[in-house]
Formats: C-alpha cells, structure tokens, sequence
C-alpha cells in the first residue's frame, strides 16, 4: 500500500478564502449567518438563515469560452481546485495532463439556474430557454466535469453526488486510489451553491432553523435550545499525492491520510442510524491501524438537528469515549451540503498543524440527551496532537469518516 499525503489545499468559504482569513474568523468565534432578504419572495419559506459566500467573483482569466459550462457551483470548485495547484507547487506540472492525475469530487447538486432552463420545458412546453450548456451546468456532477476539462486531467473520475458526504467521499475515493497505486495524483474534495429549494427540503421535514430575528445565535448544534440547521455554500479542493513522488519533488506536505471509511444504514432515508454511525469509525481507526486513544480531536458533522445530534453524539461517545475534544465548523458557517466534508476535513488538518481548536459557538447549554463528550466550548482549546478524526453523515444514511495524520 502506498502512503498518500495532502499537498496543497484551495478553499472558498463565507469564513474567507485562504487559511489566515478562516483562522482569523474561527478565533473571532463569530459565525457567518445572515437573514436572507433575498428568499422574502417566498412567502411560504418559513426559514430565512443562510450563509452565503457573499464575495465570491469569478476570476476574469476564467473567459466566457470557459465559464459556458459552469454553473456557480462549478465555477467555486474550479477557483477552489486552482487555488489548490497552486499551492501543491502542480501548477502547469505535465503531471496534471498525464493518466497519472484523477478527479474525486462531489455535489448534491448541480446548477439551479440551469435546472429552470429546463423546468420551462415541463411547464410551458417552451424549449426557449434551453441551450447546448444547459445540461452540463445542471448536472450533478457539473464540477467534477469541470475540473477535469478546465485543467486537463485524464485519470480516474469519481463523482461523488452523496449529499452531506460528496466533499468526504471526494477525498476517502482518492486516497483509496493512491494507496492502491491506480493514481500519483488526485484532486479532491466537494462543492455547492445556496439555493432557496435546499432550504424548502429542510423546512418541509421541520429540520431548519427558524431563528430569523437572530441569525447570529443558529445554528446550535448540541444545544438544548437547538432548532435545526442552517445552509451554506462554498467548496473545498485537497490535492492528494503519493508520499513518495511528494517527497522527491520536495512538496510541501500539509497532513497523511491515514484512515477512511464510508458505509450506509440501509433502514431509513432521513432518520439517522447510530449503530452504523459506530462502525463507520471504528472502521476507519481500523483502516489505519488506530485505536480511539490515538486521536487529539473530532470534527463534528453537527447539523443541529434534534435527532441528527442525538445519534452522531452518542455513536461518537461509544466508540471514542468522552476525552476526545470535539467541535463542529457548521456553527461558523452553516451546512454547505456537498462542501461541507473537505471544509471541515481542511479546518482540522490546519488547526491540527497549529495545535489549536476552535469551539462550538452557540452551545450555551447542553442537551443532556446527546452523547457525553468533550465539547469545546467558549475559547479556543490548544491541543498537541499527531491524529484527528473528521466524520459526516448524510440524507439516505450515507457515513463516512476520515483520520488524518500530522507529518
């Protein structure tokens, strides 16, 4: 088995775009939610919360030959995926062009514009909107696609169009393929673009937050006060390389993946599972040869949902016990969906690296029913540790969870 590193990592966020800009915001302990003007249109959306990534433009070198196809998730995966390049040192490397270098990347969604383009056609009979990018900008798997044609990749292509675990899924498919020797080089990860019909998905099933008159206090995950979640958007790009070529082109190695795992409940589309919760980590600790006591941190999937953060705390509390720091990034910025597990996997990598984790926000008073772990609360934790854990857990009881090694 081959050893797989993380060289290089691009992020857009509501947090900020570049590291010293997110650890600037998760030290301020401030999350990013707002009130949606935007979604009074729909009068029937009881939810206004969201967290948006307000300042996110489009690049001019991205022409309008190269952005046809792209959709706004696709066009903040490619910013992300660039970004990532460039810092890996891979930039323009003829290893990108080769079969050497693949593409694991995942969305829940595709584009909702596009998606109205053709929704037209089913309630007008009108094909007056549709074109020949429609479907490309649509599609689930829209930035994948486009990562791949935009930088010239032609390795292994996993589509990852797994809700809450695209973003996790994205990096555990491709160190599977690095490890296993298929790949050198993998870009991974996962990204997603806010929409109003999301946050409909979560109103009609009463998981979405309703705090509208103060969006700084939701989400709440853990808390007993606690309502539902909150959506966000952005994406995340790892660019996974084999230890070996890392080192002789001297990369600069951000963390090893050493563990994953992903499983599925196969009970219950919405209404999560401890028990396969459970197995999920342990298989992970045991993909990487692993016990509980080796890990320093947990970052929380914590969506805020009532039952949500009742399975995942106490699945948690079984398996790893109650020492374990544990936090959750969606109380900064939301549920960004497809985004959300390479978010927090990166999070955790460059906080492991500094030996510092950020809290909860917003966890004011714990709901005794949940798990008992160790929370972060209030200020920031310095922890010292070689291992953390990331976990996700999505819609159609999807579980995944990844263990990263500082190097």
């Amino acid at each position: 088995m081959k050893r797989v590193v993380i060289t290089g990592a691009g992020a857009i966020s509501a947090l900020g775009h570049d590291w010293p800009s997110v650890r600037s915001a998760l030290q301020a302990k401030k999350n990013r939610v707002r009130y949606m003007h935007e979604w009074d249109r729909f009068p029937e959306l009881q939810t206004r919360l969201a967290s948006p990534v307000d300042d996110f433009v489009l690049p001019a070198h991205y022409t309008a030959k190269k952005r046809r196809a792209m959709g706004r998730v696709a066009q903040m995966a490619v910013v992300a995926t660039e970004n990532a390049l460039r810092d890996a040192g891979l930039w323009e490397d003829p290893i990108i062009n080769s079969g050497a270098t693949g593409v694991a990347y995942g969305s829940a969604t595709g584009n909702s514009d596009a998606a109205m383009e053709f929704f037209g056609l089913l309630e007008h009979n009108s094909m007056a909107k549709i074109n020949g990018t429609t479907y490309l900008r649509m599609m689930s798997h829209t930035a994948a696609v486009n990562i791949s044609v935009l930088f010239g990749t032609c390795g292994r292509m996993y589509t990852t169009s797994s809700a809450c675990t695209a973003g996790s899924q994205g990096i555990g498919f491709a160190f599977e393929a690095i490890r296993a020797g298929q790949q050198t080089v993998m870009i991974a990860g996962g990204a997603e673009e806010l929409c109003p019909t999301q946050a409909a998905v979560f109103d009609t099933v009463y998981s979405a937050s309703l705090r509208n008159g103060r969006p700084e206090t939701a989400p709440r995950p853990f808390d007993t006060q606690r309502d539902g979640l909150v959506l966000g958007e952005g994406a995340c790009t790892l660019i996974l390389e084999e230890y070996e070529h890392a080192r002789r082109r001297g990369a600069n190695i951000l963390a090893e993946v050493v563990g994953f795992a992903t499983n599925c409940d196969g009970v219950h589309l919405v209404r999560p599972n401890p028990q396969t919760m459970k197995q999920v980590m342990q298989d992970a600790l045991a993909n990487a040869g692993l016990t509980a006591d080796n890990i320093g941190y947990i970052s929380g999937h914590g969506t805020a949902t009532l039952q949500g953060d009742l399975a995942e705390s106490i699945a948690t509390q079984d398996v790893m016990g109650s020492q374990i720091p544990f936090s959750a990034l969606k109380s900064y910025i939301g549920h960004s969906l497809g985004a959300c597990g390479s978010l927090e996997a990166w999070t955790s990598i460059q906080m492991m690296r500094e030996k510092w984790f950020m809290p909860n926000l917003n966890l004011d008073e714990l709901d005794l029913n949940c798990g008992q772990l160790d929370y972060i609360r209030d200020e920031v934790r310095e922890v010292d540790t070689d291992y953390v854990m990331s976990n996700n857990f999505a819609f159609g009881g999807v579980n995944t969870s990844l263990i990263f090694r500082r190097v």
